[in-house]
C-alpha cells in the first residue's frame, strides 16, 4: 500500500512538473507584432506576428476580436490586410494585447510626388531641387496620414534617415556610385596623360565628318552591347572630343549615347540585363496556369516584338545617314553647326567651369598616345565580360550537350553579379592607367593621384542626383505608384489592345518612377498572369493566347526602356547627360520627342497589328517605313561639315 501510495504521488508530482512548465511556457511566450507604418487603400499589406520560437505550424490567437489561425514558420507568420478606411487593429496572443490605429492613403496620392519632381525640373530646368521636393512631398503625406500634423515633421526627418540614407544602404546603389567614380578617375587620367588625345587622333581619320562622328559613336554604342551603364560612360566619354570636334552638339551626342545603351543592352543575348529579365519573367510565370513554357522560351519568343528598342537603333542610323533633325534637336544641331557651340547656354552656365576643363586638360610632359586610352578602356569591356563570366559561372551548365552555345552564355551571364564585373574591372583599369602614366613619366605620382581625386570630384553632381531618384523610388515604392497606373489603366480591355496599353502603363511607371528595371520587377508578376487570364476568359486558343501574351511580355520591357528615356529622373538618362556633358533638362527635352516618335510607331505599325495577328516580321519593315516617312516629311537637312570646311 505504501508502495502505491508512493507510486501514485509521484505521478502527480511529474504531471504537476509537466504542467507548470508548459504554463510557464506559455507565459514566458514574447511575441513581436509588427504593424504596417503605412498602407494604401486598396493595396495588400500585412502584419508580421514573431513568436520567437522554433517550430512551425498553426497557432492560434485573435486577431480584431476574433479567433485566427495563423500559419507561422520557424516562429513567424503573417496576417494580410486590405483597408478602405481608418481602422484600429487589435492583435492578442496568449492575453498580450497589441493594438494599432490605421489610416489609409488614397491610392491617388502616389502620383503626386514623381509628377512634382518632373514638372518641377522641366520648369525650372533644375534636378536636384526637383527630386528633394519630390520625396519630402511624398514623405509628409505619408507621415501626415499615419501621424497626423506631427507628421509634416516627421516627413522632414524620413526624408534624410529613411529614404535618402535608404537609397545609399543598398550594396547595388553603393556599387554604381564607385563605378561611376572610378570612371570619373579613369577619364580624368587618360585625358591629362595624353590619351584620349590620341583616341581622338585616330577617330578623326574615320570621321570625317559630323556624319561619320556621328556614325562612329553608333557603331561604338551598338559594340558595347553588355551593359548600359558601362556603354553610356566609355561611349560618352571617348567620343566627346571627336564629336566636339565636328561640332556636333553634345544634346544630340547625350541622344545617340542613351538611345544605343539600354535598347542593346535589353534585347542582346548576352547581357546584364538577362538575369533580371528571366527573374521578373519566372515570378510572372509562376502564378499562371496552363502554360506550357519555360522561362528562357518565353524571353526567346517575346523579343520579336519588342518593337521599340529595336526600332530606336534603326531611327538613330537613319536620323544619322539621312542627315536630319526635328523638333529641339534641330535647333541644339543648327547652333552646334554654326556657331560651335555644342553646348546650350544652359550648360555652359550650369556645367563645368574653366577651372573644370582645365582638370581634363594634357598635362605639360603628356604625349598623344592613343595605347593609353585604349588599353583601361579595353580592360574595363574584357574584364567585365570576364567577371561576368567567373561570377556566374556553372560547370553543369557548361557541360550540358543539350543547351547551344549562346544559351549557355545568357544563362551564365545572366546568373552573374555584374555589380562586381563591373568594380572589379574599372578598379583594374584604373591600376593599370595610373602605372602607364607614371612608368613613362607623363605625370609624377602626386599629379596622377591629384588627376584621380579630380575625376572622382566630377562625378558629384551626377551621384547626389542618383541618390536623389532612387530616394524618389523608394517613396513611389511605398506609395505604390505602379498599382494605382496599372488600376487606372489595365481594367476591362479587350485582350488585342492588352499588349498596347501595357507599353503604355509600363512607359508611365518608368516616367514616374525613374528606373526601368524597377517597372519590370512591378508590372511582369502583374501583367503576365493578367494577360494569360483575360486571353482565357475571350475564349482564346493556347496558341493566340500566346502571342498575345509574348507581346505582353515584350511590351512591359519595350514601355520599361521608353519610359527611362524620357524621364528626367531615371539613373541611365542622367549618366548620359553627364557622360556627354550636356545639361541633363537639355537632353530630356530634346530625346524625349525622337523617343515618343519610336514609341508611337511602335505602338500602331507594331504591337497593335502584331496582337491583331499581323506577322511581327511584317509588322518591322512597315514600321521602318514609317520612320523613314516622318523623317523625309518632318526633318530637315543639317549641315554635314567636314574636316575640309573652315570653321
Amino acid at each position: 500500500v505504501f508502495m502505491k501510495y508512493t507510486f501514485s504521488h509521484f505521478l502527480l508530482f511529474i504531471f504537476l512538473t509537466i504542467l507548470s512548465f508548459n504554463t510557464s511556457a506559455k507565459t514566458e511566450l514574447t511575441p513581436e507584432v509588427i504593424f504596417p507604418h503605412y498602407t494604401v487603400k486598396g493595396v495588400e499589406s500585412k502584419v508580421e506576428i514573431n513568436l520567437n520560437i522554433d517550430s512551425s505550424g498553426v497557432y492560434h490567437l485573435f486577431f480584431n476580436g476574433s479567433p485566427y489561425d495563423l500559419t507561422i514558420e520557424e516562429g513567424v507568420g503573417n496576417i494580410p490586410l486590405n483597408l478602405k478606411k481608418s481602422t484600429i487593429l487589435t492583435v492578442e496572443i496568449n492575453n498580450l494585447i497589441f493594438e494599432k490605429n490605421l489610416n489609409p492613403i488614397p491610392l491617388w496620392w502616389s502620383i503626386f510626388p514623381p509628377l512634382m519632381a518632373i514638372l518641377i525640373a522641366l520648369i525650372f530646368k533644375e534636378v536636384i531641387s526637383a527630386l528633394v521636393l519630390g520625396i519630402l512631398f511624398g514623405a509628409v503625406i505619408l507621415n501626415v496620414y499615419s501621424d497626423g500634423l506631427w507628421g509634416i515633421l516627421f516627413g522632414f526627418m524620413r526624408t534624410i534617415d529613411t529614404y535618402l540614407l535608404g537609397a545609399i544602404n543598398d550594396s547595388g546603389h553603393v556599387s554604381i556610385i564607385l563605378f561611376s567614380m572610378i570612371i570619373g578617375a579613369i577619364v580624368a587620367i587618360i585625358s591629362k596623360n595624353g590619351g584620349m588625345q590620341g583616341v581622338v587622333d585616330k577617330i578623326s581619320p574615320f570621321a570625317k565628318s559630323s556624319r561619320t562622328a556621328q556614325l562612329s559613336t553608333w557603331v561604338l554604342g551598338v559594340a558595347i552591347f553588355f551593359d548600359d551603364y558601362a556603354n553610356t560612360l566609355v561611349v560618352g566619354n571617348t567620343m566627346r572630343p571627336v564629336t566636339d570636334r565636328m561640332r556636333v552638339s553634345r544634346e544630340k551626342l547625350a541622344y545617340i549615347v542613351d538611345s544605343t545603351a539600354a535598347p542593346i543592352a535589353a534585347i542582346a543575348f548576352v547581357t546584364t540585363w538577362i538575369g533580371a529579365e528571366l527573374s521578373y519573367i519566372e515570378s510572372g510565370i509562376a502564378k499562371i496556369q496552363g502554360l506550357d513554357e519555360g522561362v528562357y522560351a518565353t524571353f526567346i519568343s517575346s523579343l520579336q516584338y519588342s518593337f521599340y528598342p529595336i526600332l530606336t537603333l534603326i531611327f538613330i542610323f537613319m536620323l544619322i545617314l539621312m542627315n536630319k533633325d526635328f523638333g529641339p534637336m534641330l535647333k541644339a544641331e543648327n547652333r552646334a553647326r554654326a556657331t560651335g557651340d555644342v553646348s546650350s547656354v544652359s550648360t555652359q552656365q550650369k556645367n563645368m567651369g574653366s577651372e573644370d576643363t582645365e582638370e581634363f586638360s594634357m598635362a605639360k610632359n603628356a604625349k598623344s598616345r592613343w595605347y593609353n586610352a585604349a588599353i583601361p578602356i579595353f580592360i574595363i569591356i574584357v574584364g567585365t565580360i570576364a567577371g561576368l563570366l567567373y561570377t556566374g559561372w556553372d560547370s553543369s551548365i557548361w557541360h550540358d550537350g543539350s543547351i547551344s552555345l549562346s544559351r549557355k552564355l545568357s544563362t551564365i551571364i545572366g546568373n552573374a553579379d555584374s555589380y562586381k564585373a563591373l568594380l572589379w574591372s574599372s578598379l583594374l583599369s584604373l591600376v593599370v592607367s595610373i602605372i602607364m602614366t607614371v612608368s613613362q613619366r607623363l605625370m609624377d605620382l602626386e599629379e596622377t593621384m591629384q588627376a584621380t581625386l579630380n575625376g572622382f570630384k566630377t562625378m558629384l553632381s551626377a551621384i547626389v542626383i542618383l541618390v536623389l531618384a532612387w530616394g524618389l523610388a523608394e517613396i513611389t515604392d511605398d506609395m505604390h505608384t505602379a498599382d494605382f497606373l496599372t488600376q487606372l489603366l489595365s481594367n476591362n480591355v479587350a485582350p488585342w489592345i492588352l499588349p498596347a496599353i501595357t507599353f503604355i502603363v509600363a512607359a508611365l511607371v518608368a516616367f514616374s518612377t525613374g528606373s526601368s528595371w524597377g517597372t519590370m520587377a512591378i508590372l511582369y508578376p502583374l501583367m503576365m498572369p493578367a494577360a494569360w487570364s483575360i486571353c482565357q476568359e475571350a475564349g482564346l486558343d493556347y496558341e493566340s493566347s500566346l502571342n498575345i501574351f509574348h507581346n505582353v511580355v515584350a511590351s512591359v520591357l519595350a514601355g520599361s526602356v521608353l519610359g527611362d528615356h524620357c524621364s528626367p529622373i531615371s539613373d541611365t538618362t542622367i549618366l548620359s547627360s553627364l557622360a556627354s556633358s550636356c545639361h541633363h533638362i537639355d537632353h530630356v527635352k530634346t530625346q524625349m520627342p525622337y523617343a515618343l516618335t519610336v514609341g508611337g510607331v511602335a505602338i500602331f505599325i507594331g504591337i497593335i497589328p502584331s496582337a491583331l495577328g499581323v506577322s511581327s516580321w511584317i509588322c518591322l519593315p512597315f514600321a521602318i517605313m514609317a520612320l523613314w516617312l516622318i523623317l523625309k516629311l518632318f526633318g530637315k537637312d543639317v549641315k554635314n561639315l567636314t574636316v575640309e570646311d573652315k570653321f
